[in-house]
């Protein structure tokens, strides 16, 4: 049988899907992906997944795939890491008839990634990549897709996303930020980017990045023209975005607790890191619950937390409006709504001042403070002065040794007799068995000689 492509694979397997849960590590587990599926969400994705650790690790792939399967779930979407194309196709061999897709990673930013080698580090890897795609584009019964970055320049990302398309690629979400674009500097995403690649390849393609209301995900199609709309973080603070409604928190949060009882297993962790997300707003102001939240022992302890929470609100809300807390978002804190990254701080700037007159003055202060003053040491190197006045902390008066090639301890050339020869060091020194040894006998050596004490390099 063969398998469907490009917008075949799209309108038949995945049913048209528009309103995409995008593939989040830790985060969209089985129980998150049906609270979504209930509330809009038309395709999901699976948590990310390591290839060779699911190859190697049977227990990895029943927790994360295998257990996993429930005929609401689906259509659904695999993804993997990976940066070996035979690891990658054992992995994606095992996986595939548990799944619709299998997706490649290669939009991750996250330092793991640049460690592991995989994501959106390999996106100047193009002869793998393409080598990666084509073997499980002939391999597997089911389509290839991936996830990708964009590069600053947009002729780069339309080529980058054409090379990926020849490869074997039946359907591309472009995430329309560059890898150095997270954190703090995550900015907006382009959609320039993104509509230039959908007009450039003959496959669908999926849009990542600026989703935060129905409003967006409407919008963003018009401007780009893309087939679908991925969305992560806007998802996570509220699982009803593609409904285009915003409940209060804690009713996505008991709808939410109720589907992981149902489904079970569940990580603990997974359920506080959702519960986090859907409360952020609000635990601004009812900080002493966040404590509780974390303490919770089970999904029981954390549905207390939410019951309290729930009391608070209500009790807020049966007030009058101009009695409710003050805050800067657009709906109350009770209510489902996006969270906003503040913007990076001016690095030219510093609480009103410009940082380079804050450097000057001190650099200044260093300067008058140069003559050995405790005001110019860390406190730990006050407390070491405290104990012994006579400290020296300055560099220039330091000894200098010349360190050892093979330990890169010191080393001299001081050859005092009374002294212990340390070979391969040239170093001298007393231990304490000699300095009994001379208390016992007077200062003397016995019979007249002394022993050698062999240097052991680590």
């Amino acid at each position: 049988m063969t398998k469907p492509c490009g917008f075949e694979f799209w309108r038949s397997t995945l049913k048209g899907a528009r309103y995409v849960v995008a593939p989040m590590v830790d985060q969209s587990e089985l129980a998150w992906r049906l609270l979504s599926r209930r509330h809009g969400a038309e395709l999901c994705y699976t948590p990310m997944l390591h290839a060779q650790v699911f190859v190697r690790d049977a227990n990895y792939r029943r927790e994360n795939l295998y257990n996993e399967l429930n005929q609401d779930d689906r259509p659904l979407i695999t993804q993997f890491c990976a940066n070996d194309p035979e690891v990658f196709i054992q992995a994606a061999l095992l996986a595939q008839d548990y799944c619709d897709a299998i997706d490649l990673n290669l939009g991750c930013p996250q330092m793991i990634a640049k460690r592991g080698h995989y994501g959106v580090f390999l996106q100047d890897e193009w002869d793998l990549l393409e080598k990666m795609i084509k073997l499980a584009d002939e391999k597997l019964s089911v389509p290839i897709t991936c996830k990708i970055r964009v590069f600053p320049e947009i002729e780069k990302t339309v080529k980058y996303a054409k090379m990926l398309e020849k490869a074997g690629c039946q359907l591309l979400t472009v995430h329309g930020r560059t890898k150095d674009q997270k954190g703090a500097l995550t900015g907006i995403a382009s959609w320039k980017h993104i509509k230039a690649v959908r007009e450039a390849v003959n496959i669908p393609v999926f849009a990542n990045g600026n989703i935060q209301h129905l409003s967006d995900v409407q919008r963003c199609m018009e401007e780009t023209g893309v087939q679908g709309v991925m969305s992560a973080e806007g998802n996570l603070h509220n699982p009803a975005l593609f409904e285009g409604c915003s409940p209060p928190v804690w009713e996505m949060a008991e709808e939410y607790l109720e589907v992981v009882e149902k489904h079970p297993p569940c990580s603990l962790s997974y359920v506080r890191a959702h519960i986090f997300k859907l409360w952020h707003h609000t635990l601004q102001i009812h900080q002493d619950l966040r404590e509780e939240l974390a303490k919770a022992k089970n999904v029981a302890g954390v549905a207390e937390v939410n019951r309290q929470l729930k009391q608070r609100c209500q009790k807020e809300m049966a007030k009058d409006e101009s009695e409710w807390t003050q805050t800067l978002l657009p709906f109350p804190h009770w209510i489902c709504q996006p969270y906003v990254r503040p913007p990076p701080k001016d690095p030219n700037t510093e609480n009103g001042q410009k940082a380079l007159e804050t450097k000057a003055v001190s650099v200044k202060r260093a300067l008058e403070d140069g003559d050995g003053s405790n005001d110019s040491l860390s406190k730990n190197k006050q407390k070491k002065k405290v104990r012994n006045p006579n400290k020296n902390f300055c560099p220039e008066l330091k000894p200098k040794y010349i360190k050892c090639e093979q330990c890169g301890n010191p080393k001299t050339n001081c050859l005092l007799s009374v002294h212990f020869w340390v070979i391969g060091h040239g170093l001298r020194f007393k231990t304490k068995a000699l300095k009994q040894c001379n208390s016992d006998t007077g200062g003397g050596l016995t019979n007249g000689t002394v022993s050698t004490a062999v240097h052991d390099p680590l």
